[in-house]
């Protein structure tokens, strides 16, 4: 079988040899990093990789601060797993709640004093895996098309995807 052949059988048989490479080789990285990313931060911050995309989500808003239903869309996650989460962590100090200050109906996340702090401390050492493993395997001459290609791609998904689009896209 060719380096990049889809088994037979396989339910990506109805891609092009193309669209099959570049939709496994996105799959193994997207897999592997997050893996290797979440058992970094775990080590040396003692965070999981879905609680250093809150925090930065939070870092994003106006304020460090956003509404749950706003932060859900941010990250791309269900509500409900959105609330779970944040309540697991204001619970280990780095996030508080409250409700906001324009519609009391409204529960805000906002980072902690904690939060910040563990979030300062644990960014340079991500960083650092992140230009190891992501950034030193690429040529810089493609990251201009990396990143338009990766953009192309999220406007598809925002376009055609069932999350509203967030209210601010950086």
């Amino acid at each position: 079988m060719a380096k990049h052949q889809v088994p037979t059988g396989s339910p990506f048989g109805l891609l092009t040899d193309e669209e099959s490479r570049a939709w496994f080789a996105y799959m193994k990285l997207q897999l592997r990093l997050r893996y290797e990313m979440n058992r970094q931060l775990q080590a040396d911050s003692g965070i999981s990789l879905a609680d250093y995309d809150v925090m930065v989500a939070l870092t994003s808003a106006e304020g460090a601060r956003m509404s749950m239903s706003a932060l859900a869309t941010r990250i791309g996650w269900e509500r409900s797993r959105t609330s779970h989460h944040v309540k697991r962590m204001t619970g280990r100090g780095l996030l508080a709640l409250s409700p906001s200050a324009a519609d009391r109906r409204v529960t805000e996340v906002s980072l902690s004093a904690e939060g910040w702090g563990v979030l300062r401390d644990a960014t340079p050492r991500h960083v650092e895996l992140v230009r190891s493993m992501f950034f030193s395997g690429l040529d810089p001459a493609l990251l201009d098309a990396l990143s338009a290609s990766l953009e192309q791609a999220y406007e598809t998904v925002i376009e055609h995807g069932t999350l509203p689009r967030p209210d601010d896209h950086p």
